[in-house]
């Protein structure tokens, strides 16, 4: 008996964790050839797949990332996967609003095309500060691609019909935001939470603003990949996640499958603000999509960013 017990648990532990895993795949082959990508972190996990997705297809691919030798090593194996040398890396650090301007700048001068904005880099929860004294999720999660999405806005219409993708999380409906703190930083759980539906606002405010002008956008969760998020922290904490990923979480090829999907794919097209999972959209909680609170979170960041 506890033998039929074991076999039957062991049967439904199985197909708990195919279901968790399954994930859909997106196979339309479709050519990039002429178009401009600039992923944010795209040195690792699912911005590094979703370079080499966008790369194979043709695409002139520029990943962003702080650390500039790990971006040469991803850099030498996204050309070598995809077969495409047209590849390179720039530095850009999101915790650092001067480095952000400074890159926009560059980024201006150089490329004459941004046909796809991916705005892959993240941080975890940490309590951490950045360099302009926002809490580390909100300021790098949210404020550090507001700032960029709006610097390049103007190559992205110059370049239209244009992409911007961001990146999020479902965590977003654990938290509402308070504008009398947005950039609070006691819990770091909860304030990587709120940066995610900052996130959310964000790409629904832009996709209100750009309505009719070319520049679409789309706000995706990945899924709950084995990424490498957990350096951040202790190496005991790693060694479990290590564990926990592998049992429960999808390969970060898997995981950039909806960033390539929202990014390339004709559905995509007629669902600009959308928030999407597993290759299709989704539906956000009801304080998720309110667009007073969007429109306010939008007006907020420009000040804080210091573009009001």
């Amino acid at each position: 008996m506890y033998l039929l017990y074991t076999v039957i648990a062991s049967l439904v532990c199985y197909l708990f964790l195919k279901w968790m895993k399954k994930r859909t795949y997106y196979t339309d082959v479709k050519r990039l050839d002429g178009k401009t990508v600039l992923i944010t972190g795209g040195n690792a996990g699912i911005g590094k797949e979703t370079a080499v997705a966008l790369a194979m297809r043709g695409a002139r691919v520029i990943i962003a990332c702080r650390d500039l030798d790990k971006a040469e090593k991803a850099v030498r194996e996204i050309k070598i996967r995809s077969h495409n040398i047209n590849v390179i890396h720039m530095e850009l650090d999101l915790a650092n609003m001067r480095s952000i301007r400074d890159f926009s700048k560059t980024f201006l001068q150089r490329e004459k095309r941004l046909d796809i904005l991916i705005n892959n880099a993240g941080m975890p929860s940490v309590l951490d500060w950045t360099d302009d004294n926002f809490s580390m999720c909100f300021g790098v999660n949210h404020l550090g691609h507001f700032l960029l999405t709006n610097l390049l806005l103007g190559r992205l219409k110059e370049s239209a019909p244009s992409r911007v993708v961001t990146l999020t999380c479902s965590n977003y409906k654990y938290q509402k935001l308070d504008f009398q703190d947005l950039n609070y930083n006691l819990l770091p759980f909860f304030t990587y939470c709120r940066s995610k539906l900052a996130n959310i606002y964000f790409s629904q405010e832009l996709g209100r603003i750009m309505e009719g002008k070319g520049v679409t956008t789309y706000a995706v969760h990945p899924g709950y990949v084995q990424s490498s998020w957990t350096y951040h922290y202790s190496i005991l904490f790693q060694m479990l996640m290590k564990v926990i990923m592998f049992m429960f979480f999808v390969p970060c090829e898997s995981g950039a499958q909806t960033v390539v999907y929202c990014a390339v794919s004709e559905e995509a097209a007629n669902h600009s603000g959308g928030y999407f999972i597993d290759c299709r959209p989704a539906t956000l909680r009801p304080f998720a999509r309110d667009a007073g609170v969007a429109k306010k979170l939008w007006e907020a960041s420009e000040r804080l960013v210091k573009l009001a």
